[in-house]
C-alpha cells in the first residue's frame, strides 16, 4: 500500500516580511522537490510585468473575489495593501486528501487563519539575515514609490513579532540554502511519529 492511502498529504505554509524572498526561495524549492504541490493564490491586485493568470495567481476582480468570500470558497483571505488575496480551499483540500504535499506561500495575515483551520499544519517563518538586507530587497524591485516603501518597510517590526506563531524559522541568506532547510523540515515532518502511528496497526 503506498504512501497516498496510507498518510494525508502535509500542509507546509511558508510566509514572513514582504521582501524576505519568498516567492524566490519556493522557485528553488518547487526544482528540488517536485513533488511538492504548489498551491495557487488567488488576489485582485494588477499583474505584474511577466506574470501570469492560473501561473502566478488567479487574477478576479473585487466582486469575484468576495463572492468566493460569501460562499465559502477560500481556506484564507487578507486584504494587503488595499488588495485581497486567497487561497481556493477545494484545491488545497483535494491535493491533501490524494496524499500529496501542499505548499502555501502567503502572507502572515493568511498563514493564520490557515493555523485556526489546519493546525496540523507545518509553518514556515522566512526572513533576511538582517534589517539592512531587507531594505535592500524591498528597494531592489524597483516597484516601490516613497510611500509603499515606508508602508512595507515600516510593517516589517510588526510582522517579525509573529514569528513565534510559527513551527520553524529559516534565514534566507542564500537562496539554495535556504532552500535546503525547506527540505530538511519536509523530510523530518514526514518521519514524525504522529504522522506514522498507522505503523503501529500494521506491525
Amino acid at each position: 500500500m503506498s504512501r497516498v492511502s496510507r498518510q494525508s498529504g502535509i500542509l507546509f505554509v511558508l510566509s514572513g516580511p514582504s521582501g524576505a524572498g519568498k516567492g524566490t526561495v519556493c522557485q528553488a524549492l518547487m526544482k528540488q522537490m517536485p513533488q511538492l504541490c504548489l498551491s495557487i493564490s488567488m488576489t485582485t491586485r494588477a499583474p505584474r510585468l511577466g506574470e501570469k493568470d492560473g501561473v502566478n495567481y488567479f487574477f478576479r476582480t473585487k466582486e469575484e473575489f468576495k463572492s468566493m468570500m460569501e460562499h465559502g470558497e477560500l481556506l484564507e483571505w487578507a486584504n494587503v495593501y488595499d488588495n485581497y488575496y486567497g487561497t481556493p480551499r477545494k484545491f488545497v483540500e483535494s491535493k491533501l486528501q490524494e496524499g500529496i504535499d501542499v505548499l502555501l506561500e502567503i502572507d502572515i495575515q493568511g498563514a493564520m487563519q490557515v493555523k485556526k483551520h489546519y493546525p496540523s499544519g507545518v509553518f514556515l517563518f522566512l526572513i533576511p539575515p538582517s534589517a539592512t538586507e531587507l531594505q535592500a530587497r524591498i528597494l531592489g524591485r524597483g516597484t516601490e514609490t516613497d510611500e509603499s516603501f515606508k508602508q512595507r518597510f515600516g510593517a516589517a517590526r510588526y510582522e517579525l513579532a509573529m514569528m513565534n506563531q510559527y513551527d520553524y524559522v529559516v534565514v534566507n541568506d542564500v537562496v539554495d540554502a535556504a532552500s535546503e532547510r525547506i527540505q530538511a523540515i519536509v523530510t523530518a515532518e514526514h518521519c514524525n511519529v504522529s504522522r506514522n502511528l498507522y505503523l503501529l496497526t500494521e506491525w
